[in-house]
């Protein structure tokens, strides 16, 4: 990233969502629910594909979190770009609704204790998981600060030390903090075939098990993109004082598309 690396520009806005402010705050509105009653919750699953497809999902989920003014989002590496676990620790972020400020005092603190993040803003540059994410949030709270982590494939062993570690370290903050994964599900199958392997992965999310998640993913070769994510948001959770889990909503590409041939699935999930 060239010029002011601190700050970090749109990159899917106009393709994955409207770029125009109007525009976008009219596309929030339809895909958000004043009517769903709003829970503190400790961890979230939402999707990350185009408005168009899974906004609905990501939308409702928004709409049932009392959101608080700090949040973690985790999200895959599509991009192959950056490092393996990559935090961008200062700066801000800027979508179509305006700038968001990095949780600067978290992040240090991230990149002072953990043993596998470091500071990258490459893995960031082009990468529209945790971006797609952002609008929704600005549309439901006024004021946040947020922390982008941006994670690749590795061992289970280090998806479990890597969710412990962020727990005990953000244990230490008295204020709430919110946990998103961003995750789509099964990518480019026949309806049939992915509502059934999604039902595995979400059966798992819901048991709040995320070993039986990476097994059933590896056992069933589901495309869920962001698995990782979802592993290190339960592992964290957990060690929280995780109860329960709840699916919002579950949808896929094709209900929207009518094209049944090849679908993505979108789950929307929240951790109390």
């Amino acid at each position: 990233m060239k010029g002011k690396e601190t700050i970090r520009y749109p990159a899917v806005a106009g393709q994955f969502y409207p770029g125009e402010k109007n525009f976008l705050l009219k596309t929030l509105k339809e895909l958000t629910r004043e009517d769903l009653p709003k829970e503190k919750v400790l961890g979230a699953v939402s999707p990350h594909a185009g408005y168009m497809y899974s906004g609905k999902v990501a939308g409702e989920v928004y709409s049932r979190i009392e959101i608080p003014s700090r949040i973690v989002l985790i999200g895959p590496n599509h991009t192959g770009m950056g490092e393996r676990f990559s935090i961008m620790a200062k700066g801000k972020w800027i979508t179509p609704l305006g700038e968001i400020e990095i949780d600067e005092e978290i992040a240090q603190e991230i990149l002072k204790e953990s043993k596998y993040f470091v500071e990258d803003h490459l893995a960031h540059y082009e990468e529209h998981s945790l971006e797609v994410q952002l609008p929704f949030i600005q549309y439901m709270k006024e004021e946040f600060t947020f922390v982008p982590l941006i994670v690749s494939e590795a061992s289970l062993k280090e998806y479990l030390e890597m969710g412990k570690e962020l727990a005990n370290i953000l244990k230490s903050w008295k204020e709430e903090i919110l946990i998103v994964a961003s995750s789509d599900m099964t990518h480019y199958e026949p309806q049939e075939e992915a509502e059934k392997k999604d039902r595995l992965a979400i059966k798992a999310i819901l048991s709040l098990d995320e070993t039986l998640l990476y097994d059933l993913i590896h056992k069933y070769n589901i495309s869920m993109c962001g698995y990782v994510p979802c592993i290190i948001m339960l592992s964290m959770v957990k060690v929280w004082g995780a109860k329960s889990a709840e699916l919002v909503k579950y949808q896929t590409s094709g209900d929207v598309s009518g094209d049944k041939f090849s679908v993505v699935g979108y789950a929307g999930i929240i951790i109390k």
